[in-house]
């Protein structure tokens, strides 16, 4: 991975090609495999290894994704990592003209209906998790009176927080001690509402 850090998205070209619902999907497995082929990714989201190694193209033209070292001998396959630890995309970014700011909304809705695809899925799936992890997962909600920098502060602390688990957990995968580990999806959405 070239950059341990997230890469902030500035530009709607970028934006426009992550915003795709396969390439979005392609990226997060990216994210989780950390490296794979256009054919493992095919089948993780079922579609043909053709179209999965094209939009793959299109993510790596944006800087999103690049080339890894083989994984293999087989010199025929073209293994891909993120080009980063992940992606951060401000609102401040997008609103200087108003097509920036409409890309901005579709992608943060299309993000937002997969993050909450992912959820369904795992309700779905609850039962064959076991006592454990569903005592573990957690579903909620905080009504909080905040000013905005008050809110900024409680962001930057739950990503750090998110940042230590994440490195955790990296740490023991290259140690080998996966041994009762599972990814684990933290979707968190923190905005000012008005009854």
């Amino acid at each position: 991975m070239a950059s341990k850090e997230n890469r902030r998205i500035t530009d709607v070209g970028t934006l426009k090609a992550l915003a795709h619902p396969l390439r979005m999907k392609l990226y997060r497995g990216l994210i989780v495999a950390r490296v794979a082929t256009a054919s493992q990714l095919a089948e993780q989201v079922d579609e043909a290894v053709s179209l999965v190694s094209y939009h793959l193209r299109k993510l790596a033209e944006h800087g999103l994704i690049e080339e890894a070292e083989p994984q293999s001998e087989d010199g025929r396959e073209r293994w891909w990592q993120p080009a980063s630890e992940g992606v951060s995309i401000r609102d401040e970014d997008f609103r200087d003209a108003p097509e920036k700011a409409a890309a901005h909304t579709a992608a943060s809705r299309l993000f937002s209906d997969q993050r909450t695809e992912m959820y369904r899925r795992y309700l779905d799936e609850r039962a064959h998790w076991g006592p454990e992890w569903n005592h573990a997962a957690e579903s909620s909600e905080s009504v909080l009176r905040l000013t905005a920098g008050e809110l900024s502060d409680l962001v930057t602390a739950m990503q750090a927080l998110l940042k230590e688990y994440t490195e955790r957990g990296r740490a023991a995968d290259e140690a080998g001690d996966t041994e009762g580990r599972e990814n684990v999806a933290v979707h968190t959405n923190a905005f000012p509402f008005r009854v």
